[in-house]
């Protein structure tokens, strides 16, 4: 028995590690289908490429590079050895942000799920996700926005005259745009000013802007860990009592006490007979629209959009504002025409005019959002097998001329929208240059849509994109 019994482990020991052998055979094999596609060389296993491409000197500096020499298509690795796809095709950008292939990578997935309400746009999905976009849609359509529009030109004046008591001396731009974003959105959204929203969420939200504004080669290893973590450990370690990890819970706990308390005004405003229709949560609430049954959040439901509209445009547009200052200071002709633009259109108030009919205003932002996405690299990463189609074919290594390229369920792909508003076969030969002729004058190619704005994909595109 005892001899019997060795030799049926003995068995059981071998088919196990056959099986077990050709188990990493095939999963490697699978893993290393992109393994042909070229990229650039990585020198360390630890960090791949992602020091490269997160924390250059200058942004762009190898990226822009490795799009010049390797297209619109290439391999980088990633933090511990692993493969990721730098993409900047436009059908492959297309099919990846516009088909449930894919979804958000596991670590911004993990932080949004920290900071946001469970029920926030960002972190619902399938028909719930279409339903919320759809009514929260209401509060950013061309004539709601045109609501707003006084809020932004009074921020706009109180800055004016913050930067005129500073004209002559150097002054640092990001600190008093930031705020005045914040006021903006504050305003447009809630109907409250910044003093309404109490220091303790003001004081948060600024480490929050610090926290999304820096990059280290500590945070890129500590986000390739957490992307790895199980759930279940990542919600236990999300509760450590360190700095980040208040500073992200306390958005959220923050937001509904905020959300709350506006939802109660503007329900109290309404008995009274005072809805003003100027902002956003006025506009959700409203009890006269004529498509408020099929487009309606519940009071709950609103409340949980609060964190992710006060927060989630406030780095993005300031950042924004300032590389157009930065490209005003340096095409000082451009900003001499814009400007005599501007005036000629504004004898009268500013709400006489309509900011569409301003063409060079227009090229400006236009091109500011192209050259600097404030999102400039998005990761992806693909719930399931899928091919991705190809606007341009790639060659690979063997020669071999690729028109698609097919993934594995759990492979991170980078949405690389700074190199896609850089292509010249989009963007034509000068792409890396400020040129906001380019948008009066033809010179922009008219390709497949892509984003919500000008085929720009600085707001994303598809069922994600910005709603703002």
């Amino acid at each position: 028995m005892l001899t019997t019994g060795i030799a049926s482990y003995g068995v059981d020991y071998t088919t196990i590690f056959v099986v077990a052998s050709l188990a990493i055979y095939f999963a490697l094999h699978r893993r290393n289908n992109l393994r042909n596609i070229p990229g650039p060389p990585s020198s360390s296993w630890t960090f791949g490429n992602m020091l490269q491409l997160l924390v250059p000197t200058q942004y762009g500096d190898h990226e822009f590079t490795w799009l010049k020499e390797f297209g619109s298509v290439y391999l980088v690795k990633g933090c511990f050895g692993q493969n990721r796809l730098m993409i900047s095709d436009p059908s492959a950008l297309q099919y990846i942000l516009n088909t449930p292939h894919f979804e958000h990578g596991p670590a911004l997935t993990n932080v949004m799920n920290l900071m946001l309400d469970q029920n926030a746009v960002m972190a619902v999905k399938g028909e719930t996700h279409k339903r919320l976009r759809a009514a929260l849609s209401v509060g950013f359509t061309p004539s709601a926005v045109r609501n707003y529009q006084p809020i932004f030109e009074r921020v706009a004046e109180k800055v004016t005259e913050r930067l005129d008591k500073c004209s002559g001396s150097l002054t640092d731009l990001y600190p008093t745009l930031s705020q005045a974003t914040l006021s903006a959105i504050s305003e447009a959204v809630l109907g409250c000013s910044t003093h309404d929203l109490g220091e303790a969420f003001v004081a948060n939200n600024e480490r929050v802007m610090i926290l999304s504004s820096s990059q280290s080669s500590t945070q890129i290893i500590a986000d390739a860990i957490v992307s790895r973590l199980p759930k279940m450990v990542w919600a236990a370690a999300a509760h450590l009592p360190t700095a980040t990890f208040k500073v992200l819970r306390a958005v959220k706990s923050l937001a509904r006490q905020i959300g709350r308390q506006a939802v109660a005004d503007k329900l109290a405003a309404i008995q009274q007979g005072a809805n003003t229709r100027t902002d956003v949560f006025d506009m959700l609430l409203d009890p006269e629209r004529s498509d408020r049954k099929k487009n309606m959040l519940t009071e709950e439901e609103l409340v949980a959009q609060t964190g992710i509209l006060m927060i989630g445009g406030q780095d993005t547009v300031t950042s924004t504002l300032v590389f157009g200052c930065i490209e005003l200071a340096r095409h000082p002709e451009f900003q001499h025409q814009l400007r005599a633009e501007i005036h000629a259109s504004s004898c009268g108030p500013a709400s006489a005019f309509s900011y569409e009919s301003l063409p060079l205003l227009n090229a400006f932002i236009k091109e500011t959002l192209r050259l600097y996405p404030s999102g400039a690299l998005q990761e992806r990463i693909a719930v399931q097998d899928t091919v991705i189609p190809l606007t341009d074919g790639i060659k690979n290594s063997t020669g071999e001329v690729m028109n698609h390229i097919p993934v594995q369920k759990g492979q991170v792909v980078l949405v690389a929208i700074a190199s896609y508003q850089r292509l010249q076969s989009r963007w034509v030969d000068d792409a890396d240059q400020f040129r906001p002729s380019r948008w009066i004058d033809g010179t922009v190619v008219q390709g497949q849509g892509l984003g919500p704005y000008a085929n720009l994909l600085s707001f994303l595109g598809g069922p994600r994109v910005c709603p703002g």
